[in-house]
């Protein structure tokens, strides 16, 4: 904690020079705008008064999705937003992706209460993933920007969108009321359960707070295995005179074991209920093994000496019992099934933040937090065989994040104008290393995937790796009447620097650096009376480098990372945006239209399996341009029933070939992998005093999953519904029961593509097949 003290120390000279500081959190969206004229409160927000593409996702849309649901989930109905997770709630971290205009998840920005969660990916180096920060019931508003967003996120990554994730104000808990209890209970398919309470004491205009804990866990929908959550969620507001103080605490423990990542060969050969071997299957995944071993072709790819892996270096005897060359049932590589695999994570964030007037005309806004994070992911790997002669370890990829930051604004409104300075520094330290561990014996596994392992036989490689973050921003607010200008730019220095931990690692050490002082942003909005405005905007931003063992350019050995450092650029963006709303009462609606183009395109390459892991090839490749058109309305029927659609079309194409050491790929032209032409959402829901539902229909046309556009998965439909009552029974808030229906036709389909990252052609076990027909069953009572 000593680099945090040091961090708000900085934060005092920070504040005597505005020109560095940093902004909290975006300027709040003119909700009473969107509100006005409408018949009750609006749960889809369409950025009324906003330069730019956004739309906010507010409590009650999360509430009637399943109790448990990621916020990400309810966010797949907006326009260009596409999320797939192999789950019924959107929560299962492997699967879980979201892009956005053809942008993906590594390239946006997304941020709690103003605290930076980094890219949310399932090896996260900088962050951690919404699902573990905070519970779903705790979510006041999900706000999206579906172009780069807000100069004043918290984000070195957002060439293509932000997400903006807001916890709920106690005092909307309280009311008239000094405590508040909520409390509900699931139950559903895959004897899975789940249990949330909270507690909210204190007035809504003075000092108040909540604490809540969540408990879920259930068996995976296919195979052998479980998907836990423990969270807990702290929050505290003291009014301090004019000046608010806030604090935040967060502990989540989460378990996951994995499904099988799949290839389209293998879904039409096993079928899409095929996965990884479980505990009950131990003696299976060890005479697979064994026959693998025995098979004269089946070449040891780990990078290691040996067939066998690590038996030259361990001084272990090859395994090669008498188990033939065949292998049972419809099997045909040793890859077609592991045994078992997981993903741990624990994790512990702070933050303490004030905010308030200074005066008349001059306003600030500061938050400090901390985040550490202890993560494993296990994989039993038949690469590499256990001391004992048993044919196989668990290879494990550790975490360990120390991430300390401070961010900050201060406003001047000088009436016609309104100007922001700020400013966010971040330090994190971040170690990694791949271990393998021993299974006790060909007859007993001894090794659970739901705990942290320890005592490793062998380290493969222990890096450390240290980023440094110095971002500001000043942005104007100009009011002139009908028309509103905002115009601005950010600029940021981040530093990557990798070490290793352990002698023997071969992986890349040095230092990289990103420095683009100057991003700018213009917007406008004039507003043409009747309810209706034009938007027009245009972004520029960089992306900054990231440091890690896996997918960053330091995930490459020495030589090649010495190649590539001094010509290696951070990706850039232009985004150019513009659109009309309609905000007539019951009726809103939002239509328009964006072109993007994107520069300096980074590109990882695989050179083995995922589970293998061997050193990646990283590289410039060139530019991609998208364009695309957006449109989303709400209307809002009489006697409690509504309409919503969302419809948007995008064209997203590489502009240059790739060049690799096996020649010149054909990419120019191709579609951008993981990016559907089309996305549309419909939804009809009913909400009276007792009776409410929904149903929704969510389409998503083809997707690639290779560069050269050979492989696809096709478009598909799936539909969900909610039906709820309400009982009065004298509490704060009626007793509710709730049932959520998902798949409710029980289609196959893929959901994730992309696991194993993408390759320029041919099939690969890069797809995860999604949940089918689940249906869950909550309670819910407020006191």
């Amino acid at each position: 904690m000593r680099r945090v003290s040091a961090l708000l120390a900085g934060c005092a000279v920070l504040f005597a020079h505005p020109v560095l500081a940093a902004e909290a959190a975006a300027p709040a969206p003119e909700a009473a705008d969107a509100a006005a004229g409408e018949s009750g409160p609006q749960i889809v927000v369409l950025g009324t008064g906003q330069t730019r593409q956004t739309q906010e996702i507010k409590t009650a849309d999360l509430a009637v999705l399943a109790s448990g649901t990621s916020p990400l989930k309810a966010i797949e109905k907006l326009p260009s937003v596409n999320f797939q997770s192999a789950d019924a709630f959107g929560n299962y971290e492997w699967s879980t992706r979201v892009t956005i205009r053809g942008f993906n998840q590594n390239q946006l920005g997304f941020t709690l209460d103003g605290i930076p969660l980094g890219n949310m990916s399932y090896g996260n180096n900088n962050g951690l993933h919404v699902s573990r920060a905070i519970s779903p019931e705790n979510i006041g508003v999900t706000a999206v920007s579906q172009g780069s967003g807000a100069i004043d996120t918290q984000s070195t990554s957002n060439l293509g969108g932000t997400l903006e994730f807001k916890s709920i104000d106690p005092a909307d808990l309280l009311r008239e009321h000094h405590v508040a209890i909520d409390a509900s209970g699931s139950y559903g398919s895959a004897e899975t359960w789940r249990g949330f309470g909270r507690v909210a004491v204190g007035t809504p205009d003075g000092v108040r707070g909540f604490a809540s804990l969540q408990y879920q866990n259930g068996n995976k929908w296919k195979g052998d295995g479980q998907q836990r959550t423990l969270m807990t969620n702290v929050k505290f507001i003291a009014p301090a005179g004019a000046i608010n103080l806030e604090g935040w605490y967060s502990y989540s423990d989460r378990v996951e074991q994995d499904y099988q990542d799949m290839s389209l060969e293998m879904i039409g050969r096993l079928g899409y209920d095929w996965d990884n071997f479980g505990p009950h299957q131990y003696a299976t995944a060890i005479n697979v093994a064994d026959i693998a071993n025995n098979i004269d072709n089946y070449n040891n790819t780990t990078g290691l000496p040996g067939k066998d892996g690590l038996s030259d270096q361990t001084g272990l005897p090859p395994s090669r019992p008498a188990a033939g060359t065949t292998f049972p049932g419809k099997i045909k590589s040793v890859d077609d099934a592991y045994y078992d695999a997981a993903g741990l994570r624990r994790d512990w964030v702070y933050a303490f933040g004030a905010s308030g007037p200074l005066g008349d005309k001059i306003s600030f806004n500061i938050k400090s937090y901390y985040h550490h994070n202890r993560g494993q992911g296990l994989w039993g790997t038949p690469y590499v065989p256990s001391p004992n002669g048993v044919p196989m370890s668990v290879r494990t990829t550790e975490y360990d994040i120390k991430r300390e930051g401070v961010f900050g604004s201060f406003t001047y409104d000088a009436g016609m104008n309104k100007l922001t300075v700020g400013g966010w520094l971040e330090n994190n330290d971040f170690q990694q290393a791949r271990r393998f561990y021993a299974f006790t014996s060909r007859t007993t596994p001894g090794i659970d995937f739901h705990h942290f392992l320890s005592n490793p036989f062998y380290t493969q490689w222990a890096m450390a790796y240290n980023t440094t973050t110095y971002q500001y921003y000043v942005m104007d607010d100009v009011d002139l009447g009908a028309l509103k200008l905002n115009l601005g730019w950010k600029g940021f220095d981040v530093e990557n620097k990798a070490s290793k931990l352990a002698a023997q690692s071969t992986l890349a050490t040095g230092s990289l650096k990103a420095r683009d002082w100057f991003q700018p942003h213009a917007g406008l909005t004039y507003k043409l009376g009747g309810g209706t405005e034009l938007f027009a905007g245009f972004t520029q931003v960089t992306r900054a480098f990231t440091a890690d063992a896996t997918s960053s350019p330091f995930s490459t050995n020495q030589a090649a990372f010495d190649a590539i450092k001094a010509n290696l650029k951070p990706e850039q963006s232009d985004t150019y945006e513009g659109g009309l709303r309609v905000n007539q009462g019951p009726f809103n609606a939002v239509l328009g239209g964006y072109l993007v183009n994107f520069r300096n395109r980074l590109l990882t390459i695989p050179t083995s399996l995922g589970i293998v892991g061997a050193a990646n090839v990283v590289q410039n490749v060139g530019n991609v341009r998208s364009y695309g058109l957006e449109a989303v309305a709400n209307y809002k029927l009489p006697y409690g029933f509504a309409l919503f659609a969302s419809y948007s079309y995008n064209n997203s194409t590489y502009r240059d070939d790739v060049v690799t050491t096996s020649g010149v790929k054909a990419t120019a032209g191709k579609t951008v992998v993981d990016t559907p032409k089309h996305l549309a959402r419909g939804e009809i829901s009913y909400d009276s005093s007792t009776l409410f539902g929904r149903v929704a229909v969510n389409y998503m046309s083809k997707r690639y999953f290779t560069y050269l556009n050979d492989q696809s998965v096709p478009g598909r439909a799936l539909v969900d519904a909610t039906l709820g009552y309400r009982i009065d029974v004298g509490q704060r808030t009626p007793l509710e029961i709730q049932v959520n229906g998902t798949n409710l036709f029980n289609k196959d389909y893929v959901a994730t593509i992309g696991s194993n990252g993408f390759g320029f052609s041919g099939d690969a076990q890069t797809l995860l097949a999604g949940a089918p027909r689940q249906v869950f069953v909550t309670l819910k009572a407020g006191f």
